[in-house]
């Protein structure tokens, strides 16, 4: 009788949560890099900044012509129309209304549960799909504070997904522990100049949906949180290629 090993396969399929912004590119090329097969997932919340949508064929198309080693790895792409999100979120994100301080400790650009939401439609998907890895920008090193975002958040979806769906479900995020600058560190050492350069040019990151200032770090505002993030982070990396 032969024996059944007990040592679980290696994730090999992952799906990227693929918004069209800095971190969500980088963990694109994160993930291409590191598995055999990479499918992507987008959502249209009714988000200010639904700009960034327009950017995720754009950028899935220059990937696959200037990473070659990428290319036959980059599956297909998913969609979701997720408007209700959008109707029931009182927010700067989905509404227009300023970006400030709430009573709450958090601004009002937090979006209640937006990634335990976005999780669950992945998790679904990617079960559907056959993917066993769900790759996603979430950091509390360097942002704006959203609980959705944290570390011990993560840990907890997985756990709850993986019994959801009796199968092994991994979560990763490989920007949990960087700030910005080792944000733009990373593009380079995975894909160079042209990944830097990919990422400045193509992407949208601006929470007001500004998609026609362009500075040398992207696209945007200059002065909503994720502006300003981006704006201060690009400038220490380059600073800190130079010495």
């Amino acid at each position: 009788m032969t024996a059944v090993s007990s040592v679980p396969s290696v994730p090999s399929r992952a799906l990227v949560l693929f918004s069209g912004g800095q971190d969500s590119t980088t963990c694109l090329a994160w993930a291409l890099q590191r598995y055999a097969h990479v499918e992507t997932i987008g959502f249209d919340y009714g988000q200010r900044h639904r700009v960034e949508l327009d950017c995720r064929p754009v950028l899935r198309q220059r990937v696959r012509e200037r990473f070659p080693q990428w290319a036959p790895k980059l599956g297909d792409d998913h969609l979701l129309d997720l408007a209700l999100l959008g109707q029931i979120s009182d927010t700067a994100l989905t509404q227009d209304k300023a970006i400030e301080m709430q009573a709450s400790g958090l601004p009002s650009s937090f979006v209640p549960a937006r990634n335990l939401i976005f999780l669950g439609f992945a998790a679904s998907v990617a079960y559907r799909r056959g993917l066993d890895v769900l790759v996603g920008g979430m950091c509390e090193t360097d942002y704006s504070g959203y609980p959705d975002c944290r570390d011990n958040t993560m840990k907890a979806m997985q756990l709850a997904l993986s019994l959801g769906l009796d199968t092994r479900l991994t979560i990763e995020t490989p920007l949990m522990w960087l700030d910005k600058a080792q944000t733009w560190g990373l593009a380079h050492s995975l894909g160079g100049a042209p990944l830097v350069e990919l990422i400045e040019q193509d992407t949208h990151t601006c929470y007001l949906g500004d998609h026609h200032t362009r500075h040398d770090w992207g696209w945007g505002c200059g002065q909503c949180p994720a502006c300003e993030l981006r704006a201060r982070g690009h400038a220490a990396w380059r600073e800190a290629t130079r010495a």
